[in-house]
């Protein structure tokens, strides 16, 4: 899940920079410290939105710079369990695929995918269902549901699990199909009961 988030934080502003709007100088300070990094209560941080200094800093005995503190917002992808999210498949391997979901890349698992027998042609990036020939390849578009979330801290990747074994997530063709039928079904359904009545 996308979100906005309001922090605060002090920035430690270089004597160098002194002559430097302060917004633009804490700004920039914060983009380097928060920007592509994770943390377990936020998620990923993908960017720096904004900053407010306060124009009143404080110095430190034997530190020259500036101390001042900043309320900002920040643009986070937090992945929650159960949560469905669709995603482009970015990797085939011997065990599954890695999904692209917001900042970050996601397992599905071959055991994952659906019931079928798969096989995997890392190769040809291609998964392929021998019984319903359905398959999975670099760029497919899939809807997923998140399984499995932990998340590091700082610059480490976290680790996400997600399945498409329920109904209506998969491959997006796949839905269509799905839906396709069960609209047909229930157009034949509606025709035989009207024919029925007028017997």
């Amino acid at each position: 899940m996308f979100q906005l988030v309001q922090l605060e934080d002090v920035v430690r502003v270089p004597p160098s920079r002194f002559g430097e709007k302060l917004e633009t100088v804490a700004y920039e300070i914060l983009k380097g410290k928060y920007e592509s990094t994770m943390s377990p209560e936020l998620g990923f941080i993908i960017m720096v939105m904004d900053a407010a200094a306060d124009p009143v800093g404080k110095i430190i005995p034997g530190d020259g710079a500036a101390f001042h503190k900043v309320t900002f917002s920040v643009l986070t992808f937090f992945p929650k369990i159960q949560e469905i999210v669709e995603g482009e498949i970015v990797e085939i391997t011997d065990f599954g695929a890695f999904v692209r979901i917001g900042p970050t890349d996601a397992l599905l698992h071959l055991s994952q995918i659906t019931d079928d027998y798969l096989t995997s042609d890392v190769k040809q990036g291609l998964i392929l269902a021998s019984q319903s020939r359905r398959s999975l390849k670099v760029g497919s578009r899939v809807r997923v549901r998140i399984t499995a979330v932990s998340l590091g801290r700082g610059a480490a990747m976290g680790k996400i699990g997600v399945t498409c074994r329920q109904p209506f997530l998969g491959a997006l063709e796949w839905i269509q199909e799905d839906l396709a039928r069960i609209k047909a079904t229930e157009t034949k359904a509606v025709e035989a009961k009207a024919t029925q009545a007028k017997k």
